[in-house]
């Protein structure tokens, strides 16, 4: 009996040394492609580049970066067209994809599956070509970029990220708890009362996934708005591209650490939303 014991101990060992190898690769990606970069996105935000007399490279710490974002009033305005544009894709691609979604999930459609596919289709298409049909598409409809650039690339925006509200949305619509919303029918409770006080509390965590899955990537975003709107449009995203591509790093730099500030920001602020719904499942019958 021990040395069983002794060999089943043994066995154990082996498969969790093997567990934690198996997860080396993923730690070596996460440390080259996440920690790496933003290190070097920290550092270059904070030092500035200059030679002395004998033309030596000479890099030290600096606030020109921060103190350029703080007092360039055009970059504030940036910032605030890019808020408003990821807050207004976010809100029509949730209005947009939550019915879809919630007629996808119920069990009594047919061929759902093949449905969900359709919705997700443009997903597997490049994303330069999408682009560029929704150009052209917009451009033969009288919505081109010259006459109409808010419009033209909100467009964009929404046919390019709804996809990513409808997915969440689809996969919490199918762990609702139908039984909840057939007792709230039940003991009375009218279609609109079972939807606010019961459906949308479970499907909250969906809601909060979709948007931060369409909100952080339109406001980074610099291909859609420079191709619809013809470059009148200017998101953050365009700035950050600009300044890297004239070799403005420092500046570059900075102001993607504001938007991972951004991205922290919201991500504390929601935090709690999977939580209070799991502690809350199903929301009030009534």
């Amino acid at each position: 009996m021990s040395s069983n014991r002794v060999a089943l101990a043994k066995m154990k060992r082996f498969f969790a040394l093997k567990r934690k190898h198996l997860a080396i690769p993923y730690a070596l990606f996460l440390v080259l492609f996440v920690v790496i970069p933003l290190l070097t996105i920290l550092i270059y935000a904070f030092t500035k580049t200059t030679y002395d007399e004998y033309n030596n490279k000479v890099v030290s710490f600096s606030f020109d970066a921060a103190a350029n974002f703080f007092t360039k009033s055009y970059k504030w305005e940036v910032l605030f067209v890019s808020l408003f544009m990821g807050l207004q894709t976010t809100a029509i691609c949730i209005l947009l994809s939550y019915p879809a979604a919630f007629f996808l999930a119920d069990k009594r459609v047919s061929k759902n599956s093949v449905l969900v596919i359709l919705f997700i289709m443009p997903m597997w298409i490049n994303f330069v070509i999408r682009t560029g049909a929704t150009r052209d598409l917009l451009s033969w409809m009288g919505l081109d970029g010259s006459t109409h650039p808010w419009g033209a690339t909100l467009i964009g925006m929404v046919y390019n990220y709804i996809p990513f509200t409808v997915l969440p949305l689809y996969t919490t619509m199918l762990k609702l708890d139908r039984s909840q919303i057939e007792a709230s029918y039940d003991l009375g409770a009218n279609r609109f009362q079972t939807f606010f006080r019961n459906i949308l509390p479970q499907s909250l965590p969906g809601i909060v996934s979709a948007s931060e899955m369409v909100f952080m990537p339109v406001m980074s975003s610099y291909v859609i708005s420079d191709t619809l709107s013809e470059g009148k449009i200017t998101l953050f995203g365009n700035y950050i591209y600009l300044d890297f591509t004239n070799s403005l790093w420092n500046e570059g730099s900075f102001m993607a650490l504001v938007m991972l500030i951004i991205i922290g920001i919201s991500m504390f602020l929601t935090r709690g939303v999977d939580k209070d719904a799991a502690s809350n499942r199903g929301g009030a019958l009534w």
